[in-house]
């Protein structure tokens, strides 16, 4: 059984040198994973290599309210449930403000007509790419979208307890 070695770089604002440590950790080691989860700015790529392209990526997905006009009674009752104003009505009409959503998804539990479905909307990317000792994967948030922690989460799925992880961390 591997001795499972997992080292987060972190501090609590940018400019402080933590992509500078965590990649020349990972590329002084052997059997390594870098993880860059600073999603708002990844950049560990550049200094790994310039000819590196992540060929392989897997999209970051959540689920956004729609309502189907058709069938609400307009009753309120998902404007009332939602904590972040996500949902408003204006006459007889549910608006939708993306931006807010939390995807918590109680919109559509509280709706006593089911007008209310889900669709989903990438929010981010992960690219992953290997070099020799080198296993790396960069989380990417999408432009306009502002909910960074989702796709380090999925990030996250992606650790190799056979490995040696080193994650990049966002400031």
């Amino acid at each position: 059984m591997a001795e499972e070695i997992s080292l987060s770089i972190l501090s609590g604002k940018g400019g402080t040198g933590k992509t500078t440590l965590a990649v020349n950790l990972a590329l002084a080691l052997e059997n390594v994973q870098l993880l860059d989860a600073d999603v708002e700015e990844p950049n560990d790529y550049i200094f790994i290599s310039p000819e590196i392209e992540s060929k392989e990526f897997e999209s970051v997905m959540r689920l956004i309210p729609e309502v189907n006009d058709d069938k609400c009674t307009a009753c309120r009752k998902c404007v009332d449930f939602c904590e972040y104003n996500a949902l408003a009505m204006m006459l007889d009409k549910v608006l939708i403000f993306e931006e807010v959503c939390h995807s918590c998804g109680g919109c559509k539990i509280v709706c006593p007509e089911a007008a209310i479905t889900e669709k989903e909307k990438e929010l981010g990317k992960l690219r992953h790419d290997s070099l020799p000792n080198l296993d790396f994967w960069q989380g990417e948030l999408n432009t306009k979208e502002e909910k960074a922690v989702p796709v380090i989460e999925k990030l996250k799925t992606k650790v190799d307890r056979d490995k040696k992880v080193i994650i990049d961390s966002p400031p």
